[in-house]
Order: C-alpha cells, then structure tokens, then sequence
C-alpha cells in the first residue's frame, strides 16, 4: 500500500520525500506509521522500475532536494493497481482506504464502481470477530463489555460504509 500511496501522491503532482512522506503519514495516521527505513526504499524500487524520476534542487540550506514526480509507466501502474485492487486491498480497512483515497484516478466510471463492488460484496459477507466452534458470535452473544463493544462499532462502520456504498453504486 505504500508504493500505492506514493504513486497517487505524485500523481497529484511533484513532490519531495519530506512532503511525500508527511502526505502518507496523514493518510495512514497511526495505524501504519511510515519511517524513512521503508519509503525511501520503496521510491527507489519505483523509481528504479522506471515509475518515478527525480529532479535535483536546491534546498534551503546545504543539502539537496530530491523532487520526485509522475512518469507515464508510474501514471499507467496507479492505474492497474487501482482496477485490479482485490483480495487484502479490498478487505483489510487501511488498505481499503489507500486504494479509495485514489479511487476518482481511474477515468471510467465502471472501473471505480467495479472496485466499490468488490468492497461491497466483502462486507456483506457474515463476519464476526469472535466463534464458537462454526458460529459467529455477535452483540447478543457476549457478556464482555469491550467484545460488545468491538462488535458494535464494526456493526455500525459495516453499516455506514453499506448505505454509503450503494448510494454510490445506484
């Protein structure tokens, strides 16, 4: 998800990883903090793969800025990767949310809705976060405060991004 961040970044326009990154913390928030230990290597897989360039500028003081925008080949993978998200970018809410935070990239309508489809199909799925033996448990089922309470919110999230989902979708 992080080279998914960095590409739709960027395709909003040039930046430098100073601001790149600040950009992804705030997409990520807390949940999945980025170091400079995993995105200056993933701009350079990017960047090596032909997706990224960088331009050289001044900085304020001594050092250096490296300027990385947009290449074709990277516009053309944003692409790809937002079509094709499937599986644990689907599934998996911080990941759910990278994809969709890029989602309006993809030109055509029905690739968007496509995806929007995929997530709306997972969450009408049963799920619980708890069982016993093949059953799910749900509010009703557990005395513990804090399980109930697990069970409430993601009752309530799974309804919200539902109705939100379908108005969208209709």
């Amino acid at each position: 998800m992080l080279e998914l961040a960095i590409l739709g970044f960027l395709a909003e326009g040039p930046l430098h990883g100073y601001q790149l990154r600040r950009r992804i913390a705030h997409l990520s928030g807390h949940a999945r903090p980025v170091s400079d230990g995993s995105l200056y290597p993933a701009i350079n897989r990017l960047a090596g793969a032909g997706m990224l360039g960088r331009r050289v500028e001044p900085g304020s003081s001594a050092a250096q800025r490296h300027t990385l925008s947009l290449t074709d080949a990277g516009h053309s993978e944003l692409l790809r990767r937002l079509r094709d998200a499937s599986g644990l970018d689907i599934s998996d809410s911080t990941r759910y949310f990278t994809v969709l935070a890029f989602l309006s990239n993809l030109p055509d309508t029905a690739d968007q809705h496509a995806v929007l489809r995929r997530r709306l199909d997972f969450l009408e799925q049963p799920s619980s976060f708890f069982h016993d033996g093949d059953r799910r448990l749900g509010v009703e089922d557990t005395d513990d405060p804090y399980r109930r309470g697990m069970l409430t919110i993601a009752r309530a999230t799974s309804r919200a991004e539902k109705a939100w989902l379908q108005e969208v979708l209709a």
